[in-house]
């Protein structure tokens, strides 16, 4: 079984080993074994930074080395760093260490670096839960998932219009994308209600299937401001902590009350990611 660790550092070790190949998220997700979508998530969550931040951070540490440690000339460490030219070079390592390539040989710095956030962590409450398939009359929403409530509102005034709330279950945000590798413009999700196989969906609303299987389920009890910091607890700690891998379907909160009728201290979500069917058996 390979662990959540054992990919993190899989994929930190392939980014030091090819400081000039190809370190797209594409190239590092197939690297760590896991969906796209899914792997920078956990790298994220176990990591403190996006996987463009780490390789960034690799290769200057590369550079920084061979700056002090070797007397190849500043354009070949451009090259073997990933660079494109020396001009690119430069502004990155001066991104990153506050000096150019040349001050920073001519003082022999050597530089401090870490992968893993520090700091002791409290234990995160999830349930792994066998979940039939849920049906939801839902709108699109492209944009920051903070403003997915005005898709919320319409649907809900559709329901109000139509006189449908008699048919209605929780309120369910389908979310699409990674909004730590996604540009917040391009955010792709789905603000929906929960329906039955025997309503008859109005045609200014959008069926949305999400497939049943093994999930992983935390409640979060408070404000949604704090969800972000839920997410990457459940990637972070709970996901890693259960062995279980991510399934290739989109994660989803589950509104179990009303904001406009409880307190934001009492307001409770369900986080969910879908499971693979079974424990992880990869390589190592």
């Amino acid at each position: 079984m390979i662990s959540y660790e054992a990919r993190v550092r899989r994929v930190v070790q392939h980014i030091h080993d090819n400081p000039a190949g190809d370190l797209s998220l594409d190239a590092l997700a197939d690297v760590a074994a896991m969906s796209r979508f899914h792997w920078h998530r956990v790298f994220v969550a176990m990591t403190g930074e996006t996987c463009a931040q780490a390789v960034r951070r690799i290769r200057a540490h590369k550079a920084g080395h061979w700056l002090i440690q070797t007397d190849w000339p500043i354009s070949v460490i451009a090259r073997r760093s990933g660079h494109s030219n020396v001009q690119s070079f430069a502004r990155s390592f001066r991104a990153h260490f506050g000096v150019t390539p040349a001050v920073f040989r001519a003082a022999g710095l050597p530089g401090d670096f870490q992968l893993f956030r520090e700091g002791r962590r409290e234990m995160v409450e999830y349930d792994i839960r066998e979940q039939a398939p849920v049906r939801l009359a839902a709108l699109p929403h492209r944009g920051a998932y903070q403003d997915i409530g005005r898709a919320f509102q319409e649907v809900a005034a559709i329901f109000s219009a139509r006189g449908l709330w008699s048919q209605a279950g929780p309120m369910v945000g389908v979310y699409h994308s990674d909004p730590s590798s996604v540009a917040e413009a391009d955010l792709r999700s789905h603000a929906g209600i929960q329906v039955d196989a025997a309503f008859v969906m109005p045609d200014v609303l959008e069926e949305v299937i999400l497939p049943g299987g093994p999930h992983a389920v935390m409640l979060h009890v408070g404000p949604y401001a704090g969800l972000p910091a839920a997410w990457d607890a459940l990637y972070g700690q709970a996901l890693p902590a259960s062995g279980r891998l991510p399934a290739e379907h989109a994660s989803f909160e589950v509104y179990l009350n009303d904001p406009t009728t409880v307190a934001p201290e009492a307001l409770q979500t369900e986080i969910c990611v879908p499971l693979n069917s079974g424990p992880d058996h990869g390589d190592q």
